[in-house]
């Protein structure tokens, strides 16, 4: 029959979603770059280029959940989600190493930087105890791993209220955890500006927290989607994506407690 699909992709039909989100973040971008520069419309601007691009991602997002449930997403098309989750996390694996990267620049040759004086830590920098606040926050990222392999676990095994445990047990970890980093932050010995400790610290480890949170809202729609019931065991990417990602947050916050708490600090006199 003339136009019969006879393939196993998935041919998307117009969307507005593509264009808007590109003139959202235009306007995010804009209202960005206005607000650090103090013009007057910026403060206006930026928020409401962030609340676009949020609604923007929304919609379209509930698109493809949309797609999922009419039976669109065969074995090929999530193989290729799959493939673009994958490349997704390996881009903001190369966007830490930029940070990693400036940290180890300015602490393994401390006297090729002028503003280190020679030494590192830098003199008059007291490093945070890592076996303390840092260490804790350790174990609870290494426990909420482990909650949310329980919830995986449970959704392929047909376990709904496996699932819903085990994401609240991880959704509440991953707030705890980002309280004790506030709470870091507010009571941190150093500043952000006028040292590269401090500036390379707080890049690193901020950025990081930031991918905690949307990590936690992440796996917060998960399990809004799991009340609903919207995830089978052989059909749930949605979920599936936002482990990967939960995972990968564990891991660059194990190199960055090793790095820049463990070996950073080491020798100096911690605060506190």
């Amino acid at each position: 029959m003339a136009g019969a699909k006879n393939h196993d992709y998935h041919i998307l039909p117009p969307s507005p979603w593509p264009l808007l989100t590109a003139f959202s973040a235009l306007a995010l971008a804009s209202g960005l770059i206005m607000f650090m520069h103090d013009v007057a419309y910026g403060k206006l601007l930026l928020p409401v280029g962030f609340l676009l691009v949020v609604s923007c991602m929304g919609f379209w997002w509930a698109d493809v959940i949309k797609e999922a449930h009419a039976g669109d997403h065969t074995p090929v098309v999530q193989l290729h989600l799959r493939y673009g989750m994958i490349l997704f996390i390996a881009s903001e694996v190369m966007f830490f190493v930029g940070w990693f990267w400036a940290f180890f620049d300015a602490s393994l040759f401390p006297k090729a930087v002028e503003a280190v004086g020679g030494v590192w830590p830098p003199k008059g920098i007291e490093p945070l105890n890592p076996f303390k606040f840092p260490l804790l926050n350790t174990l609870i990222l290494l426990c909420s791993g482990t909650t949310v392999t329980w919830a995986h676990h449970s959704l392929i095994h047909g376990d709904r209220k496996g699932l819903k445990q085990g994401l609240w047990c991880t959704i509440l970890l991953g707030l705890l955890f980002t309280s004790i980093q506030a709470w870091e932050y507010i009571h941190a010995p150093f500043a952000f500006k006028g040292n590269i400790f401090g500036a390379t610290f707080f890049m690193a480890t901020g950025f990081h927290g930031f991918h905690v949170i949307v990590g936690t809202i992440f796996l917060i729609v998960c399990q809004i989607r799991a009340y609903k019931g919207e995830f089978t065991p052989r059909q749930h990417f949605g979920f599936e994506a936002a482990a990967w990602y939960w995972h990968f947050v564990d891991v660059v916050w194990l190199f960055l407690f090793l790095s820049i708490y463990v070996w950073g600090g080491w020798g100096a006199t911690y605060a506190g």
